[in-house]
């Protein structure tokens, strides 16, 4: 979560299992993707041709809770940390 205290426009909103970033809200800066240790955030000019990562983001960005300091991490995050096919589960 150390993406979160980078970013300069707190655009970070937390759900259970994950953050969103509203891509509204975003001035893509790029400062929180090094920050990432899993490599999962990537700019929505490389999002998949159907779009579905940012319609998420977007989504679960208006109805979860706006973060602006870094959290702890869930515990089981190493069970999922290279995890492929995220999206269909």
């Amino acid at each position: 979560m150390d993406c979160v205290e980078v970013c300069p426009v707190d655009c970070f909103y937390e759900g259970e299992n994950f953050l969103a970033i509203n891509p509204d809200e975003c001035i893509d800066c790029g400062v929180c993707e090094p920050e990432c240790p899993v490599d999962a955030i990537k700019p929505d000019t490389e999002d998949e041709p159907d779009g579905k990562w940012l319609r998420i983001n977007s989504d679960y960005a208006k109805v979860w809770p706006n973060i602006t300091v870094k959290g702890e991490p869930p515990a089981d995050r190493d069970d999922f940390e290279r995890e492929t096919g995220k999206f269909e589960k």
